[in-house]
């Protein structure tokens, strides 16, 4: 993850019977099925029922099991894999020794995970300073970022990070040439820096170029690269600083594509906006959008996970629904044609986490 927040608390995972699936385009063993094969349809990875959380990258899986070990397999040219190495795996590797992982966010080559006692790692890709160690050097494994023991979620744009801390301050580094970093400015920085001063963030997702946030009142901000209406304001302007979008007190949870949003409130509406040439606002054509507009009239919503042109939601009864580009078959529906509608993955009503992009992994109860 998506990271939205792809990012997903230990606490709220399952405590047994999680089985992992993946599914769409396999370039690099990208599925972890031990090939390259691309599959339309969800395929399990090994027999193992012990799988908390996932994250998609750029042709590669990151993965914490319910034990908090961390896990990876894919494409590893710039390290993502955190395994020490530039070697392609196909089957799932464990990173070190740890058993402390909480959370992790992944888009593009980058790799950001939080330990339980709140410290911060990065590695993978480095030219923008996203891995936040000051400076713009690669790393292959993992490498704490700072000191502090005080982070709390992380999400990832690819060339920039985002992270809230226990006090609830929001934080960001890496790529700002669009203001995505909500500094003010469009200066790159290679360390954590504070937007504003506030105290009061609660969920964060990068896109490409862009932020999105929620605040603990409910409310939703964006800032950053605008070409195509993805942060809701009604206009195509880049704004470097925090943006409200609308006057909303009820949004939930929020999911960030190429240059799109997906986003929840509270009484499970889901909504959408932004870049919509492959259908995956989930509004029945391919018609872009700048404001949020309600993706049907269901209020069973209730997990967003996106990362590219297409998405995976869950709702309340535990069904697994996609939409979007479907290029590689990541949709899992058994084909490659894209739909601009949400259309429902197989029959099973037990999903629990899942991660999108050129390929979906998901975890099944």
């Amino acid at each position: 993850m998506q990271q939205v927040n792809s990012a997903i608390a230990a606490s709220t995972w399952p405590v047994a019977g999680s089985k992992l699936y993946a599914w769409g385009s396999s370039s690099g063993g990208a599925l972890g099925l031990g090939n390259t094969t691309a599959y339309s349809s969800p395929k399990q990875v090994g027999s193992l029922a012990n799988w908390g959380n996932v994250a998609c990258g750029n042709d590669f899986t990151i993965a914490i099991k319910l034990d908090k070990t961390l896990w990876s397999w894919g494409n590893n040219s710039e390290g993502s894999l955190g395994l020490g190495n530039t070697t392609y795996y196909s089957s799932p590797k464990q990173v070190g020794s740890s058993t402390t992982w909480a959370s992790i966010a992944t888009r593009g080559y980058s790799v950001i995970a939080l330990q339980d006692n709140g410290t911060l790692y990065a590695w993978g890709r480095n030219t923008d300073g996203q891995l936040g160690l000051g400076n713009t050097t690669g790393r292959s494994s993992p490498v704490q970022v700072g000191a502090l023991t005080a982070w709390s979620k992380i999400a990832s744009g690819g060339p920039h990070t985002l992270a809230i801390k226990t006090d609830g301050t929001l934080w960001s580094w890496g790529r700002n040439g669009s203001g995505q970093l909500g500094l003010g400015n469009v200066t790159y920085y290679s360390s954590p820096k504070q937007v504003g001063a506030l105290t009061n963030w609660s969920k964060i997702a990068g896109g490409s170029n862009f932020t999105v946030a929620v605040k603990t009142d409910g409310t939703l901000w964006t800032f950053g690269m605008n070409s195509s209406g993805q942060l809701g304001l009604g206009n195509l302007t880049y704004y470097s600083s925090p943006k409200q979008v609308g006057a909303l007190t009820y949004w939930l949870n929020i999911a960030a594509g190429q240059t799109c949003v997906w986003a929840l409130k509270t009484d499970g509406t889901l909504w959408s906006w932004g870049n919509n040439a492959s259908g995956q606002l989930g509004l029945g054509d391919t018609t872009s959008r700048s404001s949020p507009v309600q993706v049907g009239a269901l209020t069973t919503w209730s997990k967003i996970f996106g990362s590219g042109n297409n998405i995976a939601s869950i709702k309340t009864d535990g069904a697994l629904w996609t939409w979007g580009n479907n290029s590689g078959g990541q949709l899992g529906l058994g084909n490659t044609t894209n739909y601009s509608s949400p259309k429902q993955v197989g029959a099973l009503t037990a999903w629990l986490n899942a991660d999108t992009g050129g390929f979906t992994i998901a975890i099944l109860s």
